[in-house]
């Protein structure tokens, strides 16, 4: 009897630690993939003036807390296919099976190691997904703000806010007021201009900012009859426009899991639905891998792992397309959790007991066939 627990307790433990060392080297890589795919696509927001420079980390930082979720799901998933097709690679599994330890019996270490993740996956999901999404657009929110002015970077043109006008500055003389080398093009009233000066600085009047300009000169054209005026000036004030990109609602994914549930909108209901669906996605997809994971000495050593993350991202993929049919009105958000999940978990299950029964439609067949009481029949 103690044989027997002892062996219980190293096939558990053989197994978390296995599970345990892959996970976490999973993580590492996919993180460090993550983070720079994220930190390149944040400095090209920068760059077009969507995310404030001097906050590009911490909108990379949201983003991947965001995506935290996700990643962890994968994980758990590629550790799973991946420490089982190695132990049937280097011929572990036939030891614990001649141990008497079938397939099934795999289930009870695996779920014991993942449940804290399961568990995180669907609290992130939950709660840490539209946090950090909040977090994300408020920034921006703020940023887009601005006035035009405080927009403009030296060396750079930029667009105002309403589109209208394009700033550029030579550089800064002293901080943010005096700056040389003004160039200003703007569209208005059907008149199109070009303003340049040597300098300019801001002002405040009347609770209003101006740039005023020295020593410059204004092209001015009318689009309709192409005329133009050319005039020169000692000093020149224009208004700056303090309106920026102004967002009235949230976007459903910056929105609380508890305020989705008080307004049952449809584009609402899909956001619900999709963080319900990562956390049971996270528990199905260890049935998915338990099952799929297997070594065929005649294929490729990775045909397993291919096989696991086309089928990853074709239950990922499902799971956005509901997300999309429940906001669009299409199917019931009960639908999208328990008639694409329930069937996923279903089909898993049904995959995993015929692998652990050895079962298989092609074997059955050649066993009628082959029973003399049938060929008598």
């Amino acid at each position: 009897m103690m044989a027997f627990l002892d062996s219980n307790m190293l096939f558990d433990s053989t197994i978390r630690q296995e599970l345990s060392r892959q996970f976490v080297a999973t993580m590492v890589v996919m993180v460090t993939v993550v983070m720079t795919i994220i930190l390149i696509r944040t400095f090209g927001q920068a760059s077009r003036g969507q995310v404030n420079p001097t906050e590009v980390s911490l909108v990379m930082g949201y983003t991947i807390l965001g995506y935290f979720p996700s990643l962890m799901t994968m994980a758990l998933f590629i550790s799973c296919v991946g420490t089982l097709s190695r132990m049937y690679n280097d011929s572990e599994m036939v030891i614990w099976f001649s141990s008497g330890n079938g397939l099934m019996s795999f289930l009870k270490p695996i779920l014991h190691f993942a449940w804290p993740y399961v568990l995180t996956v669907s609290l992130m999901a939950l709660l840490v997904w539209p946090w950090a999404n909040f977090q994300i657009q408020d920034l921006r929110q703020r940023f887009e703000k601005r006035g035009d002015l405080e927009r403009v970077s030296p060396g750079e043109f930029q667009e105002s806010a309403n589109g209208l006008r394009v700033f550029f500055i030579d550089k800064h003389i002293v901080g943010d007021i005096d700056k040389s080398n003004v160039f200003i093009a703007s569209t208005e009233k059907n008149k199109q201009s070009m303003t340049s000066s040597q300098s300019g600085r801001i002002e405040t009047i009347n609770n209003e900012n101006y740039l005023i300009l020295n020593n410059g000169q204004r092209l001015e054209t009318d689009l309709a009859t192409q005329e133009f005026k050319l005039s020169e000036f000692v000093e020149y004030g224009t208004q700056e426009s303090n309106k920026g990109v102004l967002f009235d609602e949230k976007t459903p994914s910056a929105i609380s899991t508890w305020d989705l549930i008080k307004n049952p909108r449809p584009t609402y209901l899909g956001e619900l639905g999709w963080r319900i669906s990562i956390g049971i996605a996270a528990f199905n997809f260890l049935l998915i891998g338990l099952a799929v994971a297997h070594m065929n000495p005649r294929a490729a050593k990775s045909s397993s792992m291919i096989y696991s993350l086309l089928i990853f991202l074709i239950y990922f993929n499902l799971i956005n397309l509901c997300q999309a049919w429940v906001s669009a009105g299409k199917i019931n958000i009960f639908i999208q959790i328990l008639g694409l999940n329930g069937c996923v978990f279903l089909m898993a299950y049904l995959w995993l007991t015929q692998r652990n029964l050895n079962f298989s439609w092609k074997s059955l067949g050649k066993r009628v066939v082959t029973d003399p009481d049938v060929k008598s029949l």
